[in-house]
């Protein structure tokens, strides 16, 4: 007897959107049925690249089904809190690209609209599901390094795409660059050092090339400090090339030191490696496959039906996906008093 196929709808098909469409369409047990694109140029190569889906100009045309299963939000982040929020009211499941909100109000709001409906809500740190970060939360979890104490997650890349009529350059729109790629080393922060509890308090510090925008912060850097004692630091650059990103975590009885490479962020031909120092002996741990946004996006669909059909455990709920907006907020209220800021207002 034949499974029925989970069955998902799209919302946003620009450069991202189109590899999450990709990520449904390769997924067992899913099957793309519709998609909604805002410009023209996006629902006709949307047609052309998905003829068997239907494809809408209007999101709230694709909500109005009655057949799908979830829904992937993949859209500017000003448009995530109306479009989540108008996904969940339609009784649907989701799963939302991050920043999951601009705002903690915007963030409570979906939170409240997915338990009234009883949806499952996902948020698009898909990070977490990576082949070598997930790996070294796992030996941290499993007690190789002893109790985590410090983290540092850092990347050095190519500036940010515009993305649509240059959205990503609007601060208006984007909310704030820490919310854009930062946002996501901030999760990993919190998730590697879970054990030394929450966020306390942050301090950041940013500049800018760009003499008439220095709200768009080229550099960043922050250290979180947490309630347990660990503490993390978070940096980040957008005037180098490539992208590069590397991740330490140390303990009282270890280390772990992992890093990744490639010539654009959306690549399948990186480089990576894990190294773990246990005390005596450092040593190259073996990764079971490739790693990287792309793979990893796969992964997140995967997970997201198995979500829907089983019951599985979410990757990253709606819970901790607020949190890495409170933290990225709060270390932009940081750089714009040059104070240490303190994550009770942002709890």
């Amino acid at each position: 007897m034949s499974v029925q196929p989970v069955r998902v709808g799209l919302v946003g098909f620009g450069a991202w959107g189109q590899h999450h469409a990709g990520a449904i369409t390769v997924t067992d047990g899913a099957e793309l049925v519709a998609i909604a694109a805002r410009s023209d140029s996006s629902v006709a190569a949307a047609r052309t690249a998905y003829p068997s889906a239907e494809v809408y100009g209007d999101f709230r045309e694709l909500i109005a089904r009655d057949d799908l299963d979830f829904v992937d939000v993949v859209v500017p982040s000003h448009l995530h809190c109306e479009v989540a929020s108008a996904v969940l009211d339609s009784g649907k499941h989701l799963l939302l690209e991050k920043p999951m909100g601009v705002s903690l109000e915007q963030c409570d709001e979906m939170i409240r609209i997915a338990k009234q409906k009883d949806r499952i809500f996902a948020v698009g740190h898909e990070l977490r599901l990576s082949s070598m970060w997930g790996k070294a939360k796992q030996m941290i979890d499993d007690g190789f390094i002893g109790t985590p104490l410090y983290a540092l997650v850092e990347l050095s890349r190519n500036p940010y795409r515009l993305g649509a009529d240059g959205w990503r350059y609007d601060i208006a729109r984007v909310g704030s660059w820490i919310l854009e790629e930062p946002i996501h080393f901030f999760d990993l922060a919190r998730w590697y050092l879970q054990s030394s509890g929450e966020p306390e308090r942050i301090y950041a510090t940013a500049n800018s090339r760009q003499k008439d925008h220095p709200e768009l912060h080229d550099n960043f850097s922050a250290i979180m400090h947490f309630t347990g004692g660990g503490y993390a630091v978070v940096s980040q650059t957008l005037a180098a090339f490539e992208h590069h990103q590397t991740i330490k975590v140390t303990g009282t009885r270890g280390a772990l030191w992992a890093s990744w490479s490639g010539a654009m962020d959306r690549t399948r031909h990186p480089t990576f490696s894990l190294r773990a120092f246990d005390g005596d002996e450092v040593t190259t741990v073996p990764i079971d496959k490739p790693t990287g946004e792309l793979f990893e996006l796969e992964d997140q669909i995967a997970r997201m039906v198995d979500a829907v059909r089983h019951g599985a455990a979410l990757h990253c709920t709606a819970e901790d996906g607020r949190w890495s907006v409170a933290m990225c907020l709060a270390a932009e209220e940081s750089v714009r008093t040059r104070e240490v800021v303190s994550m009770n207002d942002y709890r």
